[in-house]
């Protein structure tokens, strides 16, 4: 079902982000993720003198060279354009989390490396977002992990991720019956 229609309004701001996951010959994966902000309008900017509608006041990269287990082996990031000539600065921060698996407590993990001062919000943003959830939509599926579980396996960590994966869900009685619990 669609939105309902919005009420008047003007277009000020657009943040566009795009997050793609490549398997790679020696067999690890690169998640690159992509964030642009760009506004509608013209606008004085004191590093930038001024930034014209349409330009990126944002445009950061991230790269994630990941391994079968949701590992990070490498990682890096740049920042192509900034309200401040300083934001790429941080940019070699983003090493600090090469080690951290992709599972529970990779949020906290993350912020706690490079929350706050020690990298950029939207960086971070992206990392604890869109590109967690895309390398995990790459690899997973791809490893045919999502249909097939071998004996002796432990229950699938996206079943109780979200509403249709819930145990109780006729999407887990159907593809995971051996870990679907009826509705109490």
């Amino acid at each position: 079902m669609p939105l309902s229609p919005p009420q008047p309004r003007k277009h000020l701001h657009t943040r566009a982000i795009q997050c793609c996951g490549y398997q790679r010959d020696d067999g690890l994966w690169d998640i690159e993720g992509e964030i642009v902000d760009t506004k509608t309008y013209s606008f004085d900017n004191k590093d930038r003198v001024r930034v014209a509608a349409g330009e990126a006041v944002h445009h950061m990269r991230v790269r994630l060279t990941i391994d079968d287990d949701l590992i990070v082996r490498k990682a890096e990031a740049t920042t192509e354009s900034g309200p401040f000539n300083m934001c790429g600065d941080i940019a070699p921060a983003y090493g600090a989390i090469e080690g951290l698996a992709i599972a529970p407590g990779w949020r906290k993990e993350v912020l706690k490396r490079l929350g706050g001062v020690k990298g950029c919000t939207h960086v971070t943003d992206l990392l604890v977002g869109p590109l967690a959830v895309t390398a995990y939509q790459t690899i997973v599926p791809a490893r045919r992990y999502l249909r097939t579980v071998a004996p002796g396996k432990k229950r699938p960590p996206l079943i109780d991720s979200c509403h249709a994966l819930a145990r109780t869900s006729s999407v887990v009685k159907r593809d995971w019956p051996e870990f679907y619990e009826e509705k109490a």
